[in-house]
C-alpha cells in the first residue's frame, strides 16, 4: 500500500456503490465527483505525462497499484447522503487507520472534504504524510478544482 484516498460516504445513488470511495462498477455512468477526480488529475498531470481518459468508473486498478480507497462511513440511506455518519462507522475507519500507522511508513493519506478531513487526527504525521482538499462533488468544486492534490 501507497495511497489511502479517504472519502465521505458510499455513493447513495441504486448500483453505484461497490466498496471503494469514488469508484463505480464498469458500465455504471460515472458521478460528477469521480468526473471531477479524473479531471483535476488530468490536469495535475498534463505536464508530466499524457493520461488517456479512462473508458470507465471503476477504480479497481488503482487499489491494485497500492491505493485504499476508503470512505470515513462505509453506508449510506440510498439517495439520502452522510445518513449513516453517527453509526458508528467513524470509530472502525479510526481503527484502520490506527494498524495502518502501527504497520506502515510512509503512506500518503488523501482526505477529501470535510468527513474525510477529520481523520488527519488519526495519522502520525511524524511516519505519514497528509494531502488535504476539498471534496470533488459539484458542490464544492470551486475549492476542489487547482488544489493540485495529484501532483507528483
Amino acid at each position: 500500500m501507497k495511497v489511502v484516498l479517504i472519502g465521505q460516504d458510499p455513493y447513495h445513488g441504486r448500483g453505484q456503490a461497490h466498496g471503494l470511495c469514488f469508484s463505480v462498477k464498469k458500465g455504471t455512468t460515472p458521478p460528477p465527483s469521480l468526473k471531477n477526480i479524473f479531471q483535476e488529475l488530468r490536469n495535475d498531470l498534463k505536464d508530466s505525462f499524457r493520461m488517456p481518459s479512462p473508458k470507465n468508473g471503476s477504480l479497481i486498478p488503482w487499489s491494485e497499484q497500492g491505493v485504499l480507497l476508503l470512505n470515513a462511513t462505509l453506508t449510506v440511506e440510498g439517495s439520502n447522503p452522510n445518513s449513516h455518519a453517527k453509526s458508528g462507522w467513524q470509530q472502525f475507519t479510526d481503527e484502520v487507520i490506527q494498524i495502518l500507522n502501527d504497520q506502515q511508513k510512509g503512506l500518503v493519506f488523501i482526505l477529501l472534504g470535510a468527513f474525510a478531513q477529520k481523520k488527519a487526527q488519526s495519522v502520525d504525521i511524524k511516519k505519514h504524510y497528509v494531502i488535504s482538499a476539498a471534496h470533488p462533488s459539484p458542490y464544492s468544486a470551486d475549492r476542489f478544482f487547482g488544489c493540485k492534490v495529484f501532483l507528483p
